[in-house]
Order: structure tokens, then sequence, then C-alpha cells
């Protein structure tokens, strides 16, 4: 029954952030948001850790020391500041965040909303997302600017609620497609 009940949560998921693509006005990554879930590489993995209640990775990760799904996952969907990462071009600095283009924030943004409804049910709150954001903050790799984007775009949702970060994600996707 785990590999029917996670092929639902992913259908409910990429559904999700479908929905809140379109609303911000990004329709081909709304369309094809995560499509690498259906990949025998991360579909079985997450089938093997499905839990219901946090991401089949922590599963993997926490019997294996890694995630085999994660590392392919994130390695084909832009929407993951961990895709933006390179060698630094200052000498001694190593791996560092590159700044990612604003469309693809907006979808980090809607696919970490639907996330937090995924996993929280009837207990979400609009400041969810902006909590996860704040307790991963410390993590290394995202890009400062990028940081300060998503953070922007959490703290609306927060403070005023979908309707005003929908709008507010949407008018930052339109101007970024207006200066290329």
């Amino acid at each position: 029954m785990r590999p029917f009940a996670h092929l639902k949560t992913i259908n409910h998921h990429r559904w999700l952030v479908c929905k809140y693509c379109f609303r911000v006005g990004l329709y081909w990554q709304g369309l094809t948001h995560d499509l690498s879930k259906y990949s025998p590489r991360e579909f079985w993995v997450g089938a093997k850790y499905f839990t219901g209640t946090h991401s089949p990775n922590d599963g993997e990760r926490r019997d294996k020391g890694y995630s085999s799904s994660w590392l392919h996952h994130k390695g084909r969907n832009k929407h993951h500041f961990e895709y933006w990462t390179d060698y630094s071009p200052v000498r001694g600095v190593g791996v560092t965040g590159v700044k990612m283009p604003v469309r693809y924030v907006a979808e980090m943004f809607c696919d970490r909303l639907a996330a937090c409804h995924i996993y929280h049910q009837e207990a979400y709150t609009d400041s969810d997302p902006y909590d996860y954001f704040q307790r991963s903050r410390h993590l290394a790799g995202m890009h400062e600017e990028t940081a300060a984007l998503l953070e922007g775009m959490l703290l609306v949702l927060k403070e005023e609620g979908e309707d005003a970060a929908f709008a507010y994600v949407r008018k930052l996707v339109q101007e970024d497609r207006a200066a290329r």
C-alpha cells in the first residue's frame, strides 16, 4: 500500500504546486514541477520510506547516511536552491550558492507552501512556510539574495495571507519577465 499512498501524496503535491504556479503566472513550471519524482530512482525510494508526515528523503538519510533520491531530485529541479551551487571563483571559498532566477525562487515558494499544506494538513497556518525557512536558514548553500527574496515572499504570506502573497510573487515574476 505504501506505493499507492506515496503516489497519492506526489500527485496531491504536484497539483497544489501547479495551482500555485498558475496563480503567479508560471504555467509551464507548474505543469512540469517535480516530474522526476515519478522516475524509478526517486519513486521507489519514496515508497519505501513513505510516512505521510515528512519527506521520505529524511528516512533514507537516517537509514543510509544520505538520500540517493534527493541527490537525484535536486540535480534535475531548478526550484531547489541546492541545484544552484557551484565552485566559487574566489580562491579558498569552495562550493557556494549561486543567485537563482526569480521564476525559480517563485516556484520554490509555491513548492514550500504546498509541502506545508500536505504535511501539516488541517493544522496548517500561513506562518508555517516562513517558520520552516527560519529553522533551516543556517544551512549553507543558498545565495544571500535568493534567501532574501524567498524570505520576503514568505513574510508576505505570514503577515498578509495567501492572496496578498500570490499577488506579490506574481508582480515579481512579471517584473522579472519584463526586464529580460
